[in-house]
Protein backbone atom coordinates (compact mmCIF):
# COMPACT_ATOMS: atom_id res chain seq x y z
CA UNK A 1 0.00 0.00 0.00
CA UNK A 2 1.22 3.58 -1.02
CA UNK A 3 0.95 6.34 1.69
CA UNK A 4 -1.49 9.14 1.21
CA UNK A 5 -0.21 12.11 -0.10
CA UNK A 6 0.45 15.14 1.71
CA UNK A 7 1.33 18.01 -0.62
CA UNK A 8 1.37 20.81 1.52
CA UNK A 9 2.01 21.88 5.37
CA UNK A 10 0.28 21.77 8.32
CA UNK A 11 -2.25 25.11 8.89
CA UNK A 12 -1.57 24.88 13.38
CA UNK A 13 1.54 24.68 15.20
CA UNK A 14 1.92 20.97 16.27
CA UNK A 15 1.33 22.74 20.00
CA UNK A 16 -1.99 24.18 18.98
CA UNK A 17 -3.00 20.79 17.83
CA UNK A 18 -1.68 19.10 21.22
CA UNK A 19 -3.65 21.70 23.59
CA UNK A 20 -6.88 21.41 21.12
CA UNK A 21 -6.59 18.00 21.34
CA UNK A 22 -6.03 17.92 25.17
CA UNK A 23 -8.95 20.28 25.62
CA UNK A 24 -11.70 18.73 23.47
CA UNK A 25 -10.83 15.06 25.28
CA UNK A 26 -10.94 16.72 28.78
CA UNK A 27 -14.69 17.87 27.77
CA UNK A 28 -15.34 14.08 26.13
CA UNK A 29 -14.32 12.59 29.05
CA UNK A 30 -16.29 14.48 31.60
CA UNK A 31 -18.97 13.89 29.60
CA UNK A 32 -18.38 9.94 29.09
CA UNK A 33 -17.99 9.47 32.55
CA UNK A 34 -21.54 11.45 33.07
CA UNK A 35 -23.24 8.72 30.97
CA UNK A 36 -21.80 5.67 31.77
CA UNK A 37 -22.22 6.88 35.83
CA UNK A 38 -25.88 6.92 34.35
CA UNK A 39 -25.87 3.30 32.50
CA UNK A 40 -23.89 1.37 35.00
CA UNK A 41 -24.75 3.31 38.20
CA UNK A 42 -21.04 3.16 39.84
CA UNK A 43 -19.10 5.81 39.99
CA UNK A 44 -15.80 4.01 40.04
CA UNK A 45 -16.52 1.92 37.04
CA UNK A 46 -18.06 5.17 35.19
CA UNK A 47 -14.35 6.88 35.24
CA UNK A 48 -12.77 3.53 34.39
CA UNK A 49 -15.06 3.47 31.55
CA UNK A 50 -14.23 7.69 30.69
CA UNK A 51 -10.43 7.49 31.26
CA UNK A 52 -9.74 4.48 28.78
CA UNK A 53 -12.22 5.06 26.18
CA UNK A 54 -10.37 8.59 25.74
CA UNK A 55 -7.13 8.16 26.34
CA UNK A 56 -7.54 5.79 23.12
CA UNK A 57 -9.75 8.35 21.37
CA UNK A 58 -7.00 10.82 22.22
CA UNK A 59 -4.57 9.73 20.39
CA UNK A 60 -6.90 8.87 17.12
CA UNK A 61 -8.03 11.94 17.13
CA UNK A 62 -4.40 13.55 17.35
CA UNK A 63 -3.02 11.68 14.73
CA UNK A 64 -6.59 11.87 12.21
CA UNK A 65 -6.26 15.61 12.99
CA UNK A 66 -2.88 16.06 11.62
CA UNK A 67 -3.01 13.87 8.97
CA UNK A 68 -6.46 16.40 7.23
CA UNK A 69 -4.57 19.17 8.20
CA UNK A 70 -1.46 18.23 5.23
CA UNK A 71 -4.41 17.46 2.69
CA UNK A 72 -4.84 20.23 0.64
CA UNK A 73 -8.64 18.44 -0.80
CA UNK A 74 -11.51 21.29 -0.31
CA UNK A 75 -9.19 24.04 1.12
CA UNK A 76 -9.06 26.97 -0.89
CA UNK A 77 -6.07 29.14 -0.48
CA UNK A 78 -6.49 32.48 1.05
CA UNK A 79 -4.27 34.75 -0.90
Amino acid sequence: MGRLPLPRSPLQHRKRAIVKTLCYRALMVAITVIVAWMVVGDVSDAVNIGLVANVVKTATYYTYERVWDRISWGVTDTA
